[in-house]
């Protein structure tokens, strides 16, 4: 009976053994992944190599290609090795429904299945598609699109109206959020809506596309809204200075004219909205699929099959994480507290006072 088993153990790891021969002796191809995940818990998408106390999002991408035989381990320690790169660095507690790496694996059969089954449930790849041997997925990529989603009562107005989350959006302030946040449409310099980035730093101008808030809906008793900002990329933080700022001036604690202010020379004083909230949707490949989408050897990077999976997650495991965490840690209502410390006039008097001097 002991030796039955033997047999069969030493069965099983010859059958292992040649399968892991098999991968290695298969050719490496150029891909892309297309990814969804809860960013809740993790510092954000990009690895910290040598940085374990901060776990992100490839760390656990990492181990599970590694695991399920799409790479060898060494190009898991050397990212370099198999070309990878991702089309967008999410920040601390962000989440994607989108997003999109391209790397260099061994093509195995079932491969999706078997790098989800070494993955947590809140990060799933629901595609991949082959791309040419040069692509390279934040190069390539054209445009960005974001969600925000947040709690409607963080437009009550600061002096008259409830602040809690009875609050209702009514049409007019609706229609000022979005006459607002259409401010921000075209190319603008972006500098006080990121850190370590002067007046005059070229790579500060960003262009913005669309920018726009969805109709309100109520989920568990309170009413949230979706903002969706797609733009050709975005610096760190910019999405939430940008919404931070609506929320300011909507609040009632600065004045219009901020916005066209805060693309100026001077410092601005911006303030930054909760991570929670923001979501990577979708990334655009627009030049790419124009050129190799149809050369017949390619596919285009567009994912209309997938959508009903990327709908499934999102409603699964985006949406609960942020309505939760809201009712739960009270972020954005704990935020908009700290709202009334910001100068948010300071340095307009300043200029003011200067002049006077001297004049």
């Amino acid at each position: 009976e002991e030796n039955g088993h033997q047999n069969k153990r030493l069965k099983r790891d010859a059958d292992e053994e040649d399968g892991e021969d098999q991968n290695k002796r298969l050719p490496k191809r150029k891909i892309v992944l297309l990814m969804a995940y809860s960013g809740k818990g993790y510092h954000g998408m990009q690895r910290n190599v040598g940085s374990s106390q901060f776990k992100t999002i490839e760390d656990d991408l990492v181990s599970a290609l590694v695991q399920s035989g799409c790479i060898p381990e060494n190009h898991g320690e050397d990212m370099k090795k198999m070309s990878f790169q991702r089309c967008a660095r999410t920040d601390k507690g962000v989440s994607a429904a989108g997003q999109i790496v391209s790397l260099k694996v061994r093509l195995i059969d079932d491969i999706l299945e078997k790098i989800n089954n070494h993955l947590p449930s809140h990060i799933r790849i629901l595609g991949l598609k082959r791309v040419t041997g040069g692509f390279n997925s934040k190069n390539k990529c054209d445009a960005r699109t974001y969600s925000y989603m947040l709690p409607t009562f963080a437009f009550a107005h600061k002096d008259h109206d409830v602040q809690e989350e009875v609050y209702r959006l009514d049409k007019e302030t609706f229609e000022r959020v979005n006459k607002l946040l259409a401010c921000y449409k075209g190319t603008h310099n972006f500098h006080n809506f990121t850190s370590q980035k002067g007046p005059r730093d070229p790579s500060a101008k960003r262009y913005i596309m669309e920018i726009y808030c969805g109709e309100p809906f109520v989920r568990e008793n309170i009413e949230f809204a979706v903002i969706k900002v797609k733009g050709q990329s975005f610096m760190m933080h910019q999405i939430r200075k940008m919404i931070g700022l609506v929320i300011a001036i909507v609040k009632g604690y600065a004045a219009e004219s901020i916005i066209e202010r805060s693309w100026g020379e001077e410092k601005v004083d911006v303030p930054k909205a909760p991570g929670l909230g923001l979501v990577l949707e979708r990334v655009h490949f627009e030049k790419y699929n124009r050129r190799f989408g149809n050369d017949g050897l390619h596919e285009p990077l567009e994912w209309t099959e997938e959508e009903e999976k990327i709908a499934v997650f999102k409603e699964q495991y985006i949406y609960p994480t942020i309505i939760n965490t809201e009712r739960e840690e009270k972020s954005m209502a704990n935020w908009l507290n700290t709202l009334s410390i910001h100068d948010f006039n300071s340095s307009a008097v300043e200029m003011q006072a200067n002049n006077k001097t001297s004049k």
